[in-house]
């Protein structure tokens, strides 16, 4: 995990900051891991794949962590279930002293469609649970989400059902090539170049041209 700090830090912003921990959101169990809203999880374990580390279950920190040793970057998945996301995370932060402008937070986003991601620092919570979870926590609004598109069901009461649901097949192609775009972006996340990874992420997918017959 990342080095502890002595002294508590203040006053840093997202422009001073670099990230220093990535939190995937999602539930945790076998019968949620194909599940819409567990796109959180799917980023964070291609990522430490990417990095060459692996995920291990930390009791204090209520979820599966690894760490990336040559950033000292700190992954956390909370094992907590959506709804109280944030214990796991408070519990790390504290520990490490990491700042709430420090944490890049990785969701499924509803008013996305599939294929579509969103980089952004604070902003409102958009009724996910997860996050309102992590903001009463901190205390904060003010982190970096990485929003990932799954689409909506058009339909405000089919929303929970939505979510834990797994997306159709040519939804989840979608979904992985946003999360594959989303990784190229990483170098520049992880040496604190937000502004470039917000514009790498930020720009919708080229539609592929229909050749004429």
């Amino acid at each position: 995990m990342p080095q502890r700090q002595q002294q508590p830090r203040s006053n840093v912003t997202a422009q001073s900051a670099s990230l220093r921990l990535v939190v995937g959101l999602g539930n945790p169990g076998a019968e949620y891991t194909k599940t819409r809203h567990n796109a959180g999880f799917w980023f964070c374990e291609r990522l430490a794949q990417e990095l060459g580390t692996a995920f291990a279950k930390e009791g204090r920190f209520k979820g599966w962590t690894a760490q990336a040793r040559e950033s000292g970057m700190a992954l956390l998945m909370p094992a907590t279930f959506m709804n109280d996301s944030g214990t796991a995370v408070r519990a790390l932060a504290q520990f490490y002293r990491i700042e709430p402008a420090e944490m890049l937070v990785v969701h499924d986003e509803l008013d996305l469609p599939p294929g579509q991601m969103r980089l952004k620092f604070g902003g409102g919570l958009g009724g996910h649970n997860g996050l309102k979870s992590i903001t009463s926590h901190l205390g904060t609004q003010d982190y970096w989400r990485l929003r990932i598109g799954i689409g909506h069901p058009g339909d405000r009461n089919e929303v929970v059902n939505y979510v834990l649901k797994n997306p159709r097949k040519e939804e989840q192609a979608e979904i992985d090539a946003a999360l594959d775009r989303a990784l190229l972006a990483w170098p520049d996340m992880a040496r604190g170049d937000m502004e470039a990874a917000t514009r790498r992420i930020n720009t919708k997918p080229a539609v592929p041209r229909k050749e004429a017959s």
